[in-house]
């Protein structure tokens, strides 16, 4: 993407407000105008009285006056029409900030969980606050200052070879020296601020990755060691940007230069000129003037230049970002089933992360309504991967995943998703109330159902023995809360929410015996009556499961009752001895947990 197409996209980024920035294009021609016109009018000015007579007449008075006049009033045009091109461009720039970082938010948060996987949230903060302040920042001035100056550089400025075309050379061939100096400067630091903001993100990334971490870095005394790799990146940044700088520094000496030696060109050629009779002096000062209004569009330019420029790496991360394709969309005719009755198939599905090696091959399962389905196997097996897939956060490589009968690729990610509740194995919570947290499951849920929830989820006394009740704050991810209350609170909002199908990823994995048993009885309460898969490593949470699926290398290699696959004497039996104390791995259960 070329300076130019990029900056095409920061425009159309106007969107719907296009129509009120043709209406700033328009003053901005305007204010061109009428600023080329206040120099040419000051030379007229000059003419005229230098041509009069000492003491004045009232014919010298009628043809200055009317010039007079006429500057004024386009004085008093610039006035007005400044302020309100400046006005205006401020409300379209921060309206269109608010909405397009709104936008950018909403299309990262539907981004699949492997790009989230990839990307360290803490880039994404800064892409999405650094992309809309440049934002910002290039609509305000474009409106503002941009615009005015490309238009005084680009039409207004061949206009003045109709004055005095000699003169108008002179101001031609500074406006040239100008574009190459930037040119030279742009190609010569394009590599380098491409990776100051690659350091720029290193530097965000590793700040947020501390923070939050915080605990970890104290517990293991890293204060030093962390502060001293923040102060390598910083040290990395400032060596790329250095070079930048010095770059733009000598652009602006030349640039200097050149209008000094642009203003003397001027005064020279137009003396001679005058001198042969081939320019006034009302010329030479017309000239002079617009030299300046040149010189200082010229210097706008070279700031747009370098804005432009320096703010093109962030732009492209920006835009880049805005590009993804999510893997898993809605289709075109996707439609909204209500809710379901629980009826999950998957016939022949396969799925692989990179192409070659299989994270579930042809697994054929199908779970009756209200049934409870475990999934047991090593770390890797495809579990996860077989669920993830079931609430569609990737599609399967070959096979169909159907819920009620209906290939769950044709509903809308809305529908099959409220009808699908997840227990994460760690409990994802916003920094907010206990009441917010819990109404993510259901955002119009009364109190009473908040307490019923939470007294069903063996949450309720934790929570009234908060001083704020529930609408005390439990902390970033959960913090202030301990992992029992964290997973509780989740299970609560998984009641709330009510689903017909429901997903407990290792739910009581990390929890101690005691707080485990209750979170079971709480579990036990959210899965009845609903279509349940278990993933679980404690082979002891599935003992009543009406199916436990065995995965091995991505497929199902097992499939039975608890007693069931003891008796088989298989893998399962191989997994329940590591866990258990079996005797007999033909007796009808295991006793005793290790």
């Amino acid at each position: 993407m070329n300076m130019f197409r990029l900056y095409m996209r920061v425009l159309r980024l106007l969107g719907p407000d296009r129509r009120l920035g043709w209406f700033l294009a328009g003053g901005n021609l305007a204010l061109a105008a009428a600023q080329f016109a206040e120099p040419v009018l000051f030379g007229r000015i000059v003419d005229a009285l230098s041509s009069a007579p000492a003491g004045g007449t009232p014919a010298s008075w009628a043809a200055v006056v009317p010039l007079i006049s006429t500057w004024v009033g386009f004085g008093l045009f610039i006035i007005v029409c400044g302020v309100l091109v400046a006005l205006y461009a401020d409300r379209l720039s921060h309206r269109r900030r608010q909405i397009v970082l709104t936008d950018y938010f909403e299309h990262v948060i539907q981004l699949p969980l492997t790009f989230h996987g990839a990307t360290h949230s803490g880039r994404l903060m800064k892409v999405m606050l650094a992309g809309t302040d440049t934002l910002w920042a290039l609509w305000l001035a474009f409106f503002r200052e941009h615009m005015a100056a490309f238009v005084s550089l680009i039409i207004l400025l061949p206009v003045t070879l109709l004055i005095n075309w000699r003169l108008a050379t002179i101001v031609i061939i500074l406006t040239v020296v100008f574009g190459v100096v930037t040119a030279i400067v742009m190609h010569k630091t394009e590599a380098k601020q491409r990776s100051v903001e690659e350091h720029y993100s290193d530097l965000a990334e590793r700040a947020s990755d501390t923070l939050g971490n915080v605990a970890l870095v104290q517990s293991f005394a890293r204060i030093e060691s962390e502060v001293s790799g923040l102060k390598n990146v910083v040290s990395r940044l400032l060596g790329a940007q250095m070079p930048v700088l010095s770059w733009w520094a000598v652009a602006t000496v030349l640039t200097r230069t050149a209008t000094t030696i642009a203003m003397l060109a001027i005064l020279v050629v137009g003396s001679w000129l005058y001198f042969q009779g081939l320019s006034t002096v009302g010329e030479i000062v017309s000239f002079m003037s617009i030299a300046t209004l040149v010189i200082g569009r010229l210097e706008q330019a070279i700031g747009f230049a370098n804005r432009i420029f320096m703010d093109a790496p962030r732009l492209r991360e920006f835009f880049g970002v805005l590009d993804t394709e999510p893997a898993v969309r809605d289709r075109p005719d996707g439609v909204d089933p209500g809710r379901v009755r629980g009826l999950v198939e998957f016939q022949d599905v396969s799925f692989s992360y990179d192409g070659k090696r299989p994270a579930i091959a042809d697994v054929t399962v199908t779970v009756l309504p209200g049934e409870t389905i475990a999934l047991v196997g090593a770390t890797g097996a495809g579990k996860s991967t077989a669920l993830a897939l079931l609430h569609r956060v990737f599609d399967p490589q070959s096979g169909i995943v159907k819920i009620d009968g209906m290939d769950i690729r044709s509903l809308t990610l809305t529908a099959l998703r409220r009808n699908i509740g997840v227990v994460f194995q760690e409990a994802l919570l916003f920094n907010r109330s206990i009441a917010d947290n819990l109404r993510v499951g259901k955002p119009d849920a009364t109190d009473e159902e908040l307490r019923d929830a939470a007294a069903r989820a063996q949450a309720l006394d934790f929570i009234d023995r908060t001083p704020d009740g529930f609408e005390a704050r439990v902390g970033e991810r959960g913090r202030l809360l301990s992992g029992g209350e964290r997973q509780r609170l989740a299970i609560a909002r998984a009641l709330l929410k009510d689903p017909p199908i429901l997903i407990l990823d290792e739910a009581t994995s990390a929890l101690d015996t005691v707080t485990e048993a209750k979170v079971q009885a709480a579990l036990d309460a959210v899965m009845n009556g609903r279509t349940t898969f278990v993933i679980a490593h404690r082979l002891s949470t599935v003992r009543n499961a009406n199916r436990i699926l065995v995965f091995e290398g991505g497929r199902v290699v097992e499939s039975g009752t608890f007693d069931e696959l003891v008796r088989i004497g298989g893998y399962f039996a191989e997994m329940a001895r590591t866990q258990f104390t079996v005797p007999d791995v033909t007796a009808a259960k295991p006793v005793v947990e290790t």
